[in-house]
């Protein structure tokens, strides 16, 4: 770790800012002068559009647009918002159905956009869209995950979009056959709604050349080649910036309708058009998360290994093809579908399907929690139903460190891992010695205690390209640009404190600039737990076109060859030379001599291989029979991040991780009515968990450096979720199986709880 970070838990240097009310945010930033925009949305589920007239809208005080599809097409936007298509089973194309900007022809969700309303002052727009003479011949809203039923698109009329599988069916089926046991669990994966602190907003502004758009999102190029391909204009004449960003969790990476129509209203205005959502539109426009059904399947042999997993899932996409709503539950499950267990004969099939409901894209580890949820669930029932104790079968099936390389049957590689290490560790730290006597003082109480266990695996996606570039500033300061964008992770932190450990300069003089199209050219935006990994390995590859540079440079300076003169993290030296300089004085002398070109530096790096981080979870829950409230009590965590740059932001993203897999576990609900009308759209409906829901959360460092990255780093944003599904389900099981509950699916809400415990108890009466 000398060399790679100092693995130093420093505070958060943008923290100061944030919490002192200096954050610039995309609402805080918008020109003066700036029009507002409000979003006229559908207020039925499905439907054909009959009557869409905006004449009294237009006319309305303080109007000066309104933009419907017709408008957009008429201004020769291309209308279609892209999203990435995976092939069925049997090689054809999956359904790949128009997703207009605006509502064309049909309406397939409550909450689709049908006309932008431009106004001076947003309560002028939110009142003119009160006059648009909307209606629509209604439809039956679609809303089961089975074929059948009005069709949502004519390009899916039973409306499964895809037949994906992946594996070989033949030798699992055969596997299965032989196998000595089988187990079996179908288990629900609920829909959430991400709810960042900061909604969706945006504003764009042309200057009758160039178009402006400022987003809260993940990242700039994603949505400027969107600009470019819609709007048909140069590279060069558009822009894009993301400002401070409240939290994203994947929903914000995505295109969105709202973005391109406010463009082409101050296009087509000359003026600026500013966009904020409130929490209500959010809750309806924002991309929902999971939202799937699997059947899953192991065959044992008569020692309890895993011979074959089989899994069988149904997928909500909602009602359009968001950006990556079909690879998720297809291609980005399938990187960990076999965890950290060593089967060789897999299956997986999922079948896709549209629904009139908000559209279904990525949500923290986006696959990977679904994946793991269902395989640790199974793991759990298996452990029941075969009569071995959960943490010996999994030792049983683990991945030796021995077999690593190992190459898995969904074409990922495993570089290292020592899975046993980390479960026999957290046996010790999770006190599971003590937990029978915590769990008689609690029956005593008239309370019921459980305690759930998940071995998890991610698999770091994105780009795993990424560059930097640092330039020294005339003030004496350091800039580094950088191809990712914070939403809160503590980028400003963990970038300058790692270029400081290359290079000695101090990291309060370091800036870090993100977010800006027209001065970083080029990069793979926040997403898959990729940032700091390759952000850090392209500094790395800067720094060492700098210091060769500054080398080359100081060997006239001191008067030795470039070959003689070394550099150890903070100071050039050669022997035979009384010259020690810091990167910092390099940069001053060659401001001095003129080289401007030894200023700024700049490489793109490429990672081999992808990182596996992974680890273990244990809680313990407790629960009121008399109310259903499920209290989480205990919750331990043994995570190999591989070498960690500063640990306190390592624990709190997965503090952060840990929280959001609670809150889907135990309160967060979406729940729409058989008309398609959601019904959980208020936080006085849906729960998000506060404070008082949580534990205190215990993170430990156990770990195996990745050879995957020179670092030996593995990226640590969403693992917390990965591992809390299923150790949150495995612990409600846990309490509630000894009173006859035989199926418990999330979320564990009081009503369900209780519904559980007295169908039960009914049942055994």
């Amino acid at each position: 770790m000398d060399k790679f970070g100092k693995s130093q838990s420093v505070k958060r240097t943008e923290d100061v800012r944030f919490l002192t009310g200096e954050g610039r945010y995309v609402d805080d930033i918008t020109p003066q002068g700036a029009l507002h925009g409000y979003f006229f949305r559908s207020p039925v589920a499905h439907g054909v559009i009959s009557e869409l007239d905006v004449a009294d809208a237009a006319e309305a005080d303080g109007v000066h647009l309104v933009l419907t599809c017709a408008d957009l097409e008429a201004a020769g936007i291309d209308i279609a918002i892209a999203g990435a298509v995976v092939k069925n089973r049997d090689g054809t194309r999956a359904a790949d159905p128009l997703r207009p900007m605006l509502a064309k022809g049909k309406v397939r969700y409550v909450g689709e956009p049908v006309a932008l309303i431009v106004a001076e002052t947003y309560a002028q727009a939110r009142d003119a869209a009160e006059l648009v003479m909307f209606d629509a011949d209604d439809l039956p809203a679609k809303m089961d995950l089975a074929t059948g039923g009005e069709a949502v698109h004519d390009e899916a009329p039973d409306n499964r979009a895809f037949d994906w599988g992946m594996g070989d069916e033949a030798a699992t089926e055969a596997a299965f056959a032989k196998a000595a046991k089988t187990v079996a669990l179908e288990v629900g994966d609920n829909r959430i709604i991400v709810n960042s602190m900061e909604p969706r907003g945006c504003f764009a502004e042309w200057d009758g050349t160039r178009l402006h758009l400022a987003n809260n999102a993940q990242g700039v190029w994603v949505h400027k080649d969107n600009l470019i391909k819609s709007f048909g204009l140069d590279p060069e004449n558009v822009r894009v910036t993301n400002p401070d960003t409240g939290g994203s969790f994947g929903m914000k990476a995505m295109a969105y309708p709202e973005y391109f129509c406010v463009a082409a209203a101050a296009r087509a205005l000359g003026r600026p058009v500013r966009w904020m959502a409130d929490r209500t539109e959010a809750m309806l426009s924002d991309n929902g998360g999971r939202d799937l059904t699997s059947l899953a399947e192991f065959a044992f042999d008569e020692h309890n290994k895993i011979t074959a997993y089989r899994v069988r899932t149904k997928c909500n996409l909602g009602a359009y093809n968001s950006q990556f709503g079909q690879p998720i539950q297809t291609q980005l499950f399938s990187r960990v579908l076999m965890g950290v267990y060593d089967v060789q004969t897999t299956w997986l099939q999922v079948d896709g399907y549209y629904t009139n409901t908000v559209q279904v894209d990525a949500y923290r580890g986006a696959g990977r929690p679904e994946a793991i949820y269902v395989l640790e669930r199974l793991m759990d029932r298996a452990a029941r139903e075969l009569g071995v104790d959960p943490w010996e079968l999994r030792r049983i099936n683990f991945i030796k460190p021995e077999q690593m390389p190992y190459r898995t049957t969904t074409n990922e590689t495993y570089d290292v891992g020592d899975f046993d290490r980390l479960l026999t560790r957290m046996h010790k730290e999770a006190d599971m010695a003590g937990f029978d006597a915590r769990k008689a003082a609690d029956a005593k109480r008239g309370l019921l205690r459980g305690v759930g266990l998940c071995y998890y695996i991610e698999s770091i996606l994105g780009d795993p390209a990424e560059g930097a570039k640092v330039v020294f500033e005339e003030d004496g300061s350091v800039s580094i640009y950088v191809g990712t964008q914070s939403n809160g992770q503590g980028h400003e932190t963990v970038y300058a404190q790692f270029l400081s450990d290359q290079t000695g300069i101090p990291a309060d003089q370091i800036t870090v600039v993100q977010g800006d199209s027209d001065l970083i050219k080029e990069g793979g935006g926040t997403g898959g737990s990729r940032s700091v990994t390759t952000q850090n390995n392209a500094t790395l590859a800067t720094v060492a076109k700098m210091t060769e540079a500054f080398t080359a440079f100081l060997a006239d300076e001191m008067g030795v060859p470039a070959g003689a003169i070394s550099f150890d993290d903070e100071q050039f030296r050669a022997e035979g030379s009384n010259l020690t300089p810091t990167m910092l004085e390099v940069a001053e002398m060659a401001r001095e001599k003129g080289r401007d070109d030894l200023l700024t530096h700049h490489a793109r790096a490429k990672l081999d291989a992808r990182s596996f981080p992974n680890g273990v979870h244990v809680t313990e829950v407790v629960i009121d029979p008399e109310t259903g409230v499920v209290t989480t009590d205990r919750y331990i965590v043994v995570d190999d991040f591989g070498n960690l740059i500063n640990p306190m932001l390592a624990e709190g993203q997965v503090h952060g991780g840990v929280a959001q897999g609670i809150g889907q576990a135990v309160q967060e609900r979406v729940v729409y009515d058989e008309d398609g009308q959601l019904l959980t759209a208020s936080f006085m409906d849906y729960a998000l968990p506060r404070a008082t829901d949580l534990p205190n959360i215990t993170f430990m460092s156990e770990p195996v450096p990745s050879t995957a990255n020179i670092m030996g780093m593995k990226g640590c944003g969403e693992a917390g979720t990965v591992g809390a599904l299923a150790a949150i389900a495995n612990a409600v099981q846990d309490a509630l199986w000894d009173h006859g509950v035989r199926q418990a699916d999330m979320p564990f809400t009081p009503h369900m709880v209780w519904e559980l415990l007295n169908g039960a108890k009914i049942a055994a009466e």
